[in-house]
């Protein structure tokens, strides 16, 4: 069988994944601290830059879900190829843009690239060991939380170097070269979902996460009580409610409401979605933190790139645990670890909350961070993967992705009504609001830990309840993969 030979270059496969899903990460949050230095070169407002941010998070929120299933159905090589192409397409436009409008059209065709995470693990899932299944799965999740964070590291010294524009450039020479290779080096998939594209779900899907995320993205200007921000919340709930029901009752679903529903699947989305909370608003607030002049009371006066070094800590943890998280796992169990990584989670927001008056508090706590969360992101993707059939790995990982960056956006949104409550001298927030921000994302993370506590734990074999009988990966303590039934 061409299996076992196409697995025999594992390795090659995982470096072009590696390769690509970094490029995707950084171009998350590359462009956040420098929004301002874009604003004024495309003489643009403040309040509309940002959604050189929310564009590319609701066109990824969007398309996360959606090319994950076509790739599914028609091959997860070739949609992985044409996901990178998307990315490449998106960063030259984006480097050449010379006004907002067409920045953020850029913004909308790179985030056609969300797809590039469910897409890479479907593909590890497909061709790679049983015994390397859970470690390539957990390194690339990591890979994604790390490269998010690297992302705000590098700005500063990128701009400094160069200019902004090359924010854009430095991401599109690697996706062009991890299209090429992912051409020629990764395998098409034989796995494929039978079915078709059902068009209406797929556009009530991206009618409710539009209404939400535009919703919570300007709450924090237009006031959580406004009208427009209610009625955005309203009709994203009815419109949520009909995406349900229209999924319920196709014959050929985007997303499978039955697999949802798996308690595997529905507790890592919601740990998911609390851990998304937290660290999303860490990286959007703890640089405006550390950037605040120590006149106002607290604060460093750091530059862009000292703000970034700042979070370098967590990048560094949470690469390496996550490296490492696949054999604790197969020691404790994969629901263990999410427990764990959760609970250390709390524990940083603690340390930002109520210890933050040097500069050695902030690299701890930003260290503890990764620690945490590349524990939980790494362990939760494995358990996402291990627990559907191989033909849903990508629309399931996909949700879980696409729940993770929902939770971003309701944690800044969050995050930035609290912090900007009660602002003292010069237009400046006090420090308490920083003090209840950073507690409130301390008791996400608690939910979290409670949260995680009800998932399966990894004895459960398949046919027990809700889970399938045919189709998914039986498992022992740990997490680890003994058999497909499937086969």
């Amino acid at each position: 069988m061409a299996t076992t030979e196409r697995r025999t270059h594992h390795q090659v496969t995982f470096a072009v994944l590696a390769a690509a899903v970094a490029a995707y990460a950084l171009l998350q949050s590359l462009v956040t601290p420098v929004l301002g230095v874009i604003a004024v070169d495309l003489h643009t407002s403040q309040n509309t830059v940002t959604w050189v941010l929310t564009a590319y998070l609701l066109s990824a929120s969007i398309f996360t879900p959606i090319m994950g299933r076509i790739g599914d159905m028609v091959g997860k090589e070739r949609v992985f190829v044409a996901t990178l192409v998307a990315l490449s397409v998106g960063s030259l436009l984006a480097a050449l843009a010379t006004n907002v409008t067409v920045m953020i059209i850029a913004r909308v065709i790179q985030g056609i690239g969300g797809g590039v995470l469910p897409l890479a693990f479907g593909i590890i899932r497909d061709e790679f060991p049983k015994e390397k299944l859970n470690g390539a799965v957990g390194a690339i999740a990591s890979l994604s939380a790390v490269g998010a964070g690297l992302g705000i590291v590098l700005a500063g010294p990128i701009v400094n170097a160069l200019d902004y524009h090359w924010l854009f450039w430095l991401p599109m020479i690697l996706t062009v070269a991890a299209a090429v290779a992912a051409h020629f080096f990764v395998p098409e998939s034989p796995v494929r979902t039978e079915g078709r594209i059902s068009w209406l779900p797929g556009i009530l899907l991206s009618a409710w996460l539009v209404a939400l995320l535009v919703a919570l993205s300007e709450a924090p200007d237009w006031g959580w009580g406004s009208a427009k921000v209610i009625g955005l919340i309203v009709a994203a709930a009815v419109l949520a409610v009909a995406w349900v029901m229209v999924e319920q009752r196709s014959a050929s679903p985007l997303i499978d409401m039955g697999m949802m529903r798996r308690t595997a699947v529905w507790t890592n989305n919601l740990v998911a979605l609390l851990i998304g909370v937290g660290m999303y608003a860490v990286f959007a607030f703890l640089p405006e933190f550390v950037q605040t002049p120590s006149s106002a009371g607290y604060g460093f006066g750091a530059s862009i790139t000292a703000s970034g070094l700042m979070l370098l800590p967590s990048t560094v943890t949470m690469f390496f645990v996550g490296m490492w998280s696949g054999r604790l796992a197969r020691l404790i169990g994969g629901k263990a670890v999410v427990v764990i990584g959760c609970l250390v989670g709390v524990a940083s927001m603690a340390i930002l909350a109520f210890a933050h008056q040097d500069r050695w508090e902030i690299f701890v706590a930003t260290g503890v961070m990764g620690i945490g969360f590349g524990l939980a992101f790494a362990a939760m993707s494995s358990l996402i993967v291990n627990a559907v059939p191989p033909e849903q790995t990508g629309v399931a990982s996909g949700m879980n992705a696409n729940i993770r960056t929902i939770g971003g956006s309701i944690g800044a949104a969050l995050m930035a009504s609290i912090v900007t409550a009660d602002t003292g001298a010069g237009g400046l927030p006090k420090e308490a609001g920083y003090t209840h921000g950073f507690a409130m994302l301390a008791g996400a993370l608690v939910i979290a830990t409670l949260a995680a506590t009800l998932i399966p734990s990894a004895r459960r074999r398949a046919g027990a309840n809700d889970e399938p009988e045919h189709g998914e990966l039986a498992m022992v303590a740990g997490g680890t993969v003994v058999g497909d039934k499937s086969e």
